[in-house]
């Protein structure tokens, strides 16, 4: 990492739309004939990336999509991937599902992508995975956590799906094991988005954890998603009196729940996951959310993560988010799969997927063939104390 990190200079952005990324913004051109055997441009390797510039989740897709770029640049400065230079084709999914499939048929039909990353969202993530297996090229979701993003209803691993990032049932069992062993809360109240699968699935693994481990969820209520008062579902939250409120969904939701228990004069400690870190969250409910404890991905300030943020801040000047983390990962484990497939064949590409190793920012990056998630990664506890993700701890915990 550091040696990728340490030779970016400052250049100006390459020009792109929204829409295009590193490509042009109808898709990088003429359609390519065929599918499924990725670019075999005798220049070029594509990379495919999908994600949301525009809508509620654009902070995340923002970063994901300028990272890409900035790595793809440098990765071109140094030679290439296989001697070709690297083109990213990059589309707006807007956070909806119809748009992230059409995203994807448009890659693998006419941009004839190698491979593509994203998205961060599980919805989306999971609904590609039809295209992804008729057009035979792989995609690395970054922070799309649902089990069913990689494996399907029955339990059979999703041959062309792949993630970096750890599941709901871990990311559920981690915060419960850490209220109920490491806090020392013996009562907890649970918060949550019927209408997200990551929500719902969040809330399985931590209620079915924290009772298992000897505490009580004293309460339990819904909103969905697009609501924006939510003091009739907390009122019935402070009448249990909770040591501490799980929150699983994403910082818009949290920063108005945040703002509106504190006015209710609820104090409970509130625990949320990888939904919550951004910027936004800090600007829109810092006073609300002090002391809060979120199950995340990485420490921000670990060594091994600060070149990045230090060229990420530097090329784009904003902060980074927790998705700048995340695709870096889903980057490096690509081009190490292209790499060691020898060729731009998406086939090969899938199956050097479930063989290589990188380093990663987020740890090590080593696929599960029967999972096809990443292997053994351990949770960074953080903690929000004035406008700072405060890294507590690695905190792993045995989901059954």
């Amino acid at each position: 990492m550091k040696k990728i990190f340490a030779t970016i200079v400052a250049t100006t952005m390459l020009a792109a739309t929204l829409l295009s990324g590193c490509g042009n913004g109808d898709g990088g051109g003429a359609a390519a004939p065929g599918g499924g055997e990725g670019n075999t441009s005798a220049d070029t390797i594509k990379i495919g990336w999908i994600g949301a510039v525009t809508g509620d989740q654009a902070v995340w897709g923002t970063a994901e999509k300028q990272t890409l770029e900035m790595l793809i640049e440098q990765t071109n400065a140094d030679g290439g991937i296989l001697g070709k230079q690297v083109e990213l084709v990059a589309y707006d999914t807007r956070g909806d599902v119809t748009e992230a499939v059409n995203a994807t048929k448009r890659l693998t039909t006419q941009d004839n992508v190698i491979g593509i990353i994203g998205p961060n969202a599980s919805d989306q993530a999971i609904a590609i995975a039809g295209t992804l297996e008729q057009a035979k090229v792989p995609d690395i979701a970054t922070v799309a956590t649902n089990p069913k993003v990689t494996v399907d209803d029955s339990g059979k691993v999703k041959d062309y799906n792949f993630r970096v990032c750890f599941i709901d049932p871990y990311q559920g069992a981690v915060a419960a094991g850490y209220a109920y062993e490491k806090l020392g809360f013996k009562s907890a109240a649970i918060l949550y988005d019927v209408a997200s699968d990551y929500s719902q699935g969040f809330t399985q693994y931590f209620e079915e954890t924290f009772t298992k481990l000897g505490g009580t969820i004293v309460a339990k209520e819904g909103f969905k998603t697009g609501d924006v008062d939510f003091r009739p579902q907390l009122s019935k939250i402070k009448e249990t009196n909770p040591e501490v409120i799980l929150m699983p969904y994403f910082y818009k939701e949290v920063a108005l729940t945040a703002n509106q228990a504190r006015d209710l004069g609820i104090t409970a400690v509130l625990m949320g996951g990888d939904g919550w870190p951004s910027e936004q969250l800090m600007e829109m409910a810092q006073n609300a959310v002090q002391g809060s404890i979120i199950v995340n991905h990485l420490d921000y300030a670990d060594p091994e993560a600060v070149p990045l943020k230090e060229a990420y801040e530097a090329k784009f000047g904003t902060p980074t988010e927790l998705n700048t983390y995340m695709a870096n990962d889903a980057f490096l484990l690509l081009k190490a799969a292209i790499e060691k497939a020898g060729e731009p064949n998406s086939v090969k590409v899938t199956q050097a997927l479930n063989e290589v190793t990188v380093k990663g920012v987020t740890g090590n990056i080593k696929i599960d063939p029967e999972t096809h998630n990443p292997d053994g990664k351990e949770a960074a506890i953080v903690k929000i104390e004035g406008d700072q993700y405060i890294f507590q701890e690695k905190y792993g915990i045995k989901v059954d």
